[in-house]
This record gives C-alpha cells, sequence and structure tokens, in this order.
C-alpha cells in the first residue's frame, strides 16, 4: 500500500512527551500517525505497540458509550511508564465505516440494537477496518517484533497475516462504565474480544 512519511516532530502531552509522525495515503488522502517514544535507535526487541482505530466521540469527546478514550490515555501512560512503544493511530472512524454511519449507528444502538447488529442493518459490516498500513508505518520505525496492546484477537489475526511478527499480547481493560456495559458485552460476546467474565 503506498503510504507515503509526511512529517515528524515531538509532541509533549499529559502523559509525557512522544514523538508524532504523519503518513499519508496518497491514493485516499488519509493521514494516519504513529505516536512513539523511545524509538530513535531501532529497537533491539519486541515494542509495545497499540493498534488504536480513530475515535472522534470517545477520544475528543470523552463519550461514555466506549472504552476508546481511555485505552488511548492508558496505553500513552503505559508506554511512557515504560519508556518505548508505539501507537499507530488510524484514521478509520467508526471501524471504518466512517463517522457519518457510526452516528446513524448509535441512533439504531438507542432503539436496543447492539453495535453489531446496527451497523447490519445499515447494509455495513460489523467491522471493516483495515491494518495494511501498519506495515509502512511500523517499517518506517524500524519496530520487527511487536508485543500488542489489545483485546481483539482480529488485530492479531490481521498482523500476523501481513507477516508482522507479533510476539505477545498485552491486555487492555479500562474504561467500563454502566453505559458502555453492552458494548463491552457485545465485543466480548459476538466479536471474540479477549476480555474475563468477570471484567463485566
Amino acid at each position: 500500500m503506498p503510504i507515503a512519511f509526511v512529517a515528524t516532530s515531538r509532541l509533549p502531552t499529559a502523559f509525557g512527551e512522544f514523538k508524532i509522525t504523519v503518513f499519508q495515503d496518497p491514493e485516499t488522502g488519509e493521514e494516519h500517525v504513529a505516536l512513539s517514544k523511545g524509538l530513535d535507535t531501532p529497537p533491539t526487541g519486541p515494542v509495545l505497540v497499540r493498534i488504536h482505530s480513530e475515535c472522534l466521540t470517545g477520544d475528543a469527546f470523552a463519550s461514555l458509550k466506549c472504552d476508546c478514550g481511555p485505552q488511548l490515555q492508558a496505553t500513552q501512560k503505559i508506554i511512557n511508564e515504560f519508556g518505548q512503544g508505539v501507537i499507530l493511530y488510524l484514521r478509520q472512524e467508526g471501524r471504518g465505516i466512517g463517522l457519518t454511519n457510526k452516528i446513524r449507528a448509535y441512533a439504531l444502538q438507542d432503539q436496543g440494537h447492539d453495535t453489531v447488529d446496527a451497523n447490519l442493518m445499515l447494509n455495513l459490516p460489523a467491522d471493516a477496518r483495515s491494518y495494511d498500513m501498519c506495515t509502512i508505518m511500523l517499517e518506517h520505525l524500524k519496530v520487527k517484533q511487536v508485543k500488542l496492546i489489545t483485546n481483539n484477537p482480529s488485530k492479531i489475526e490481521a498482523l500476523k497475516q501481513l507477516d508482522i511478527d507479533v510476539v505477545d499480547r498485552v491486555p487492555l481493560t479500562v474504561g467500563l462504565n454502566p453505559l458502555n456495559a453492552d458494548y463491552l458485552k457485545t465485543k466480548h460476546e459476538r466479536m471474540s474480544h479477549m476480555y474475563k467474565q468477570d471484567d463485566f
């Protein structure tokens, strides 16, 4: 996939200082971000990596309908404390269906449908994301082995199909609240996300 490196700079955040690197897909114009720490020299072993798909409502507006914002912030804290790692922030809102369709799906969820059925009722896939861009981004950062911060087995399988060496999984269970409990149960029961029953 022809993703081009565009620009990089340091980025001080509430959770520590990172380097922000922007990549652009010249075919779609989409800009994807790597937020990294401790990778100024090529790493000699596995690197903590989270693939985080854009979630405007959760990441920017602190929505309680999902756990995306808390996952992003917790990952920044983990990487800052460890001193090395990278977040691949992919611009594929709403599991790849886009912001408008995501809000349409929210309206169906308000009527009692779960996240999977809401997407299907809109004639959309439950998860339309692609991870092809991760290859170019990790190659640019010279990351050869990954300890993936995720609860989603599909992400692990997708990276392996891209010949990315995932050597370990780091679970991340944060952001549970009464308003997203059903959402997390749906991820666990219908999308095979690796939560434990007592997480709920």
